[in-house]
């Protein structure tokens, strides 16, 4: 009787442990409001996914280059480089609500009017390329503002699980949005999902309408928006490990993102196949995304988070030139989910180590400047990737990008650096 009563207890204290680990991960569902935001957000971002994979493929067939379709994602990521600093000032000074359903409102426009010049068979390159730097320029000061908002919505010790979740969302839209994207460009054709993502902007808007914690806002002491970000940058000298995890997802950006801008390319050009193999690269990467979020959100309460970081990009290196290499579909397949997770180990976890060294005053900034670093980093990244890609081979482009990252990685692994010390 004694060993089945112990036998009971023990199976009770296992699934205990099983619920208090899962509970841990999901932590951040906790809030009303951020699962509110989660759910409008994965919807909106699905659709966006959706016109990605359509608009590069539009792209590459209208040009037949990859320099194109190098500079097609530079536009879409340059605004970041111009605007970003301007949209933090903003995002510390204004109705954060108001800034991201204005930007809601803006993107869902030009989503439908890609879609009309599709729908018609007008459409050009150059059409592309100019909504798409107008696109950039309207996330360049949403995206701030949505950063800023997250911690708002969970507790404190919840924030590095709630930008693991927020992370999770965001790639298992990439993984979702690839596949209906594929389906519906081999069926209906390409102007759907540019329809598609328009409608999915009703999602966001809706659930930002619905929620009722207040949007922080600091009035503004009469200072002006450049006397405002010079006081940005006069903190960010204060913070040497805001700087070393903005240069980390500079360098992530740079090497690691021209992976998924090349997808078209490789799948082209190496496993010569169409919009269905391409679509599944993307979806393997954001199923390997989705793995590593969650991984992201079950350690998000041990320390030495930064020293992980560096693992994460390590790794991520490795399997870049594995990648790189392989000529083999299936086999591309397992390594790009791999890819995935270690790359988004990188990003959800620099993200939530700057939320956490900033103060409520300074997030907007602060998130603004890492959003500068990291989103700065695509444009030149892809750009320089396109360029090497077009002039030698796309596999080259990757093998350069993976051993730049492993440099990276371990010059902050080996000596003591602030940043592995986090």
């Amino acid at each position: 009787m004694r060993s089945t009563i112990e036998s009971t207890s023990g199976a009770a204290s296992a699934e205990a442990a099983r619920g208090s680990r899962f509970a841990a991960i999901f932590s951040a569902f906790r809030h009303r409001e951020f699962r509110l935001m989660w759910i409008g957000a994965f919807l909106s971002t699905t659709g966006t996914w959706m016109q990605t994979v359509a608009q590069s493929w539009v792209v590459l067939s209208l040009t037949g280059s990859a320099l194109y379709l190098g500079f097609d994602a530079f536009l879409a990521t340059a605004p970041m480089i111009l605007f970003s600093l301007f949209g933090g000032v903003f995002a510390d000074r204004v109705d954060r609500r108001k800034l991201l359903l204005v930007s809601q409102y803006l993107q869902m426009a030009f989503a439908v009017v890609l879609a009309l010049l599709l729908t018609t068979e007008v459409v050009e390159v150059w059409h592309i390329f100019v909504l798409s730097f107008l696109t950039g320029t309207v996330q360049a000061f949403g995206g701030p503002a949505y950063q800023a908002l997250l911690p708002i919505l969970v507790d404190r010790e919840d924030v590095p699980n709630a930008i693991a979740l927020n992370s999770m969302q965001f790639n298992l839209a990439r993984m979702i949005g690839p596949i209906l994207a594929g389906i519906t460009m081999a069926t209906l054709g390409a102007a759907l999902c540019f329809w598609l993502n328009a409608l999915s902007f009703l999602a966001v808007i809706f659930t930002l309408l619905l929620i009722r914690t207040p949007f922080v806002v600091r009035r503004s002491t009469g200072t002006t928006v450049l006397e405002e970000m010079r006081e940005g940058f006069r903190f960010l000298e204060t913070r040497k490990e805001i700087k070393e995890l903005s240069f980390l997802a500079f360098t992530a950006a740079f090497f690691g993102i021209p992976l998924v801008t090349m997808m078209p390319v490789v799948a082209k050009e190496i496993f010569a196949a169409g919009p269905t193999a391409y679509s599944w690269l993307m979806a393997a990467s954001g199923a390997g995304s989705v793995a590593g979020a969650l991984a992201v959100a079950a350690i998000s309460h041990r320390k030495r988070k930064g020293r992980i970081a560096l693992l994460f990009q390590l790794g991520f290196a490795i399997l870049l030139l594995a990648f790189a290499l392989s000529r083999n579909l299936w086999l591309s397949l397992f390594v790009v989910f791999f890819t995935g997770a270690t790359l988004l180990g990188v990003i959800a976890t620099t993200s939530s180590l700057v939320q956490l060294a900033t103060t409520e005053e300074m997030r907007g900034r602060m998130m603004s400047i890492f959003m500068l670093a990291f989103r700065g980093g695509m444009p030149f990244g892809n750009l320089a990737s396109g360029w090497v890609a077009e002039m030698v081979s796309v596999s080259t482009a990757l093998i350069v990008n993976a051993i730049a990252l492993a440099v990276v990685a371990i010059s902050f692994l080996v000596p003591k650096t602030t940043l592995r010390e986090l």
